[in-house]
């Protein structure tokens, strides 16, 4: 039986790229470590606004008066419950 040999390689770069990557976060400064965040941030919520449907963003609100029971409501500290 014959192998990809390429398979190994391509790991071999993507764990290069991930070093490299995590290697200049870490030398960046906290105010633009804050600065790279808050701008992924941005971005993930501009995605989020425009491509998920508005039946899934009611279903993953954090306003729960839409009549639908949160799941901190069902499933509290355990104080409320008896053995």
């Amino acid at each position: 039986m014959s192998q990809n040999k390429k398979l190994p390689a391509g790991g071999l770069l993507l764990a290069g790229i991930a070093a490299f990557a995590y290697y200049k976060y870490s030398k960046l400064s906290s105010a633009e470590k804050e600065n790279l965040v808050g701008d992924l941030k941005a971005k993930g919520q501009k995605l989020y606004d425009e491509y998920v449907p508005e039946k899934y963003k009611s279903m993953f609100s954090k306003n729960t008066g839409s009549g639908t029971a949160s799941a901190n409501s069902h499933f509290g500290e355990g104080n409320a419950y008896s053995s």
